[in-house]
């Protein structure tokens, strides 16, 4: 199972030996694989062996059926995850862990790769996402919109500022011009939304994606504000991509008529 990245700080020293266990702590994929298949692809054109992608926390869903499907239509391959806040996972990259595939949930926390040079040519958008309020199933608070987030005695958690979708409902309430005091910070959308479906919290500012993924454990409210804060989710090959013939082809998918589909069912915007 997907383990979510925690967002750390520190720069990760990362060695021959250790190179593997930071794989698996991460990690998710659809099928097993032989260690040896790790070295890459074969040279025949054809994608093999395994792939590694780190990728923001809203896109779990959609892409992990999109490495189902990638390794249906590429036998021999294997694609392993790591999901979490970009932040963290850009931290985790410029810090020297390995990985082939980048896909941020902002420019911003991309940028902080490429800055790096830890990139593979200029990363294109494939995706954009907008936040919505995740309310408590039936939404008991009545909660209707954003200014109803700063009501006293509500409890609202947002991400942490770092991440992209705090940012986002930062620039949110900036355009608002409101003030609001979250109980928690958290590390990312998926765990901001997890304060509402344990009933932690009345609210959270995620993604509409989240809130869609998440079905009847919590319920949806559109702001209009949202349109001020909408994130682009760029996606790049990593300058030391282990595999890149296979991450050339996930990003491919991705970006193929076949991944918007599967992008825009989960509530995605087209670019």
């Amino acid at each position: 199972m997907t383990r979510t990245v925690r967002r750390t700080r520190r720069p990760l020293q990362v060695a021959a030996g250790g190179a593997a266990a930071l794989l698996a702590l991460g990690a998710c994929s659809s099928s097993g694989s032989d260690s040896s298949a790790q070295a890459g692809s074969s040279g025949s054109g054809k994608p093999s062996g395994e792939v590694t992608v780190f990728a923001a926390a809203s896109l779990k869903e959609s892409f992990t059926t999109l490495g189902e499907r990638f390794e249906k239509e590429h036998p021999g391959t294997k694609v392993t995850f790591s999901f979490g806040g970009s932040d963290s996972l850009a931290a985790s990259i410029t810090g020297g862990a390995p990985a082939d595939v980048f896909a941020s949930a902002s420019p911003g926390t991309m940028k902080i790769v490429t800055a790096a040079g830890d990139t593979s040519g200029p990363p294109a958008t494939f995706v954009r996402n907008e936040l919505e309020i995740a309310t408590l199933p039936g939404n008991p608070a009545g909660i209707s919109s954003l200014r109803d987030l700063t009501e006293p005695g509500l409890k609202v958690v947002l991400c942490d500022k770092q991440v992209p979708c705090g940012a986002a409902a930062r620039k949110a309430l900036d355009a608002s011009g409101l003030e609001l005091t979250p109980v928690s910070y958290e590390q990312d959308v998926k765990a901001a939304l997890t304060k509402v479906e344990l009933k932690e919290a009345d609210a959270a500012v995620v993604y509409k994606t989240d809130v869609r993924a998440a079905g009847d454990k919590v319920e949806g409210v559109r702001f209009p504000e949202s349109a001020d804060a909408v994130n682009d989710y760029p996606i790049a090959l990593l300058k030391d991509a282990r595999n890149a013939e296979a991450a050339r082809a996930f990003i491919a998918l991705v970006r193929s008529a076949e991944g918007r589909r599967v992008l825009g069912a989960a509530g995605f915007l087209e670019p």
